[in-house]
Parts: C-alpha cells; structure tokens; sequence
C-alpha cells in the first residue's frame, strides 16, 4: 500500500468512525427535540393537523440517520474493493460476511422500530382533537405514508451493501 493509498484508508476509516457516531447522536437528539415539538404542538393547538409539523421533523431526522448510514456503508465497500486484499479478509469483508451469515444480529441501524412507534405516538394528539372525516384521511395518510417510507428505506439498505460492492468491482475492473 503507498502512503497515498494509506493515507486514504486511514481517512476512510475516520469517516465511517465520525459518521457512525453522527449517527447515533442525530438520531437521539432528533428524537428528544420531536418530542418536545409534540407535546408543544399537543398542547398549544387541538388541530389534528398540527401533528403534521412534528411529523417532519421526524421525517428528516430519518432521512439524516438514512443519508449517514448508506454513506458509511458506501465508503465501507469502496475499502472492500479498493484497499482490503480479498486473499486476506481484513475488517470490512468480516463485517460483510458476518451479516450475511448472521443476518438480524444486530441493532436495526436505522432505527426503524423506534421511529415508527414515534410515528403511532405523533398520531395521537391527532385522534384526541377529534378529528372529522377528511383530517383523519388526510393525517393518517400522510402518517401512513412516512411509516412506509421507513420500509422502503430499510429495504433499500438491505440491498445496498451487495449492489454497491458489485458496483465497485465493476468500477475497479475497468480501470
């Protein structure tokens, strides 16, 4: 390995460190801060459709914990293929291996379970208002419609790891 290449996979590594971690603490501190916004919106307004706003906010922090995990899992493959010797399994392959032998032994890493039970929970000012017809459609689906996002999101990572080192083979053959 040149001292480019070294220099590189120790950057790397530090990304997926910093990014893992970004992770953990965008997802606790959007989780506290959601609350606080729903019992602020719960309690100053008996709108069903003020749940929508905290409803966002916890859409983006998902999207913020989604965008980090699959950029760590892309720079993880990209080490896989460019900087781990494939004779010589080294971390990323291990890690790789060990979820595809094991698969649903670990923590969901993009929180899904706990974001769709804020989801149910950022529901519920909205059925105690009182809702009529049309704000029951109109917030249970766009509520109905950020839970399935979460799903398509986990699927999507479920695939990504196999696609994008399949990807970056490619990419590496035709170099």
């Amino acid at each position: 390995m040149t001292s480019r290449e070294l220099e590189e996979y120790r950057a790397l590594r530090a990304t997926i460190r910093e990014r893992g971690t970004a992770r953990i603490l965008i997802a606790v501190a959007g989780f506290a801060l959601w609350a606080a916004l729903t019992l602020t919106t719960a309690t100053l307004t008996g709108l069903p459709v003020a749940t929508l706003l905290p409803l966002l906010f916890l859409a983006v922090v998902f999207e913020g914990v989604f965008a980090l995990h699959t950029g760590v899992e892309r720079i993880g493959r990209y080490l896989q293929v460019f900087h781990e010797d494939p004779s010589q399994p080294s971390w990323e392959h291990t890690a790789m291996a060990f979820g595809s032998r094991f698969p649903g032994r670990s923590s969901d890493p993009l929180f899904a379970p706990y974001f769709w039970m804020a989801i149910l929970v950022n529901f519920a000012p909205a059925v105690s208002a009182g809702p009529v017809r049309v704000e029951w459609t109109v917030v249970g689906a766009i509520h109905v419609l950020a839970a399935a996002r979460i799903v398509w999101a986990r699927r999507q990572a479920a695939r990504q790891r196999d696609l994008d080192l399949e990807r970056f083979r490619s990419l590496r053959a035709n170099r």
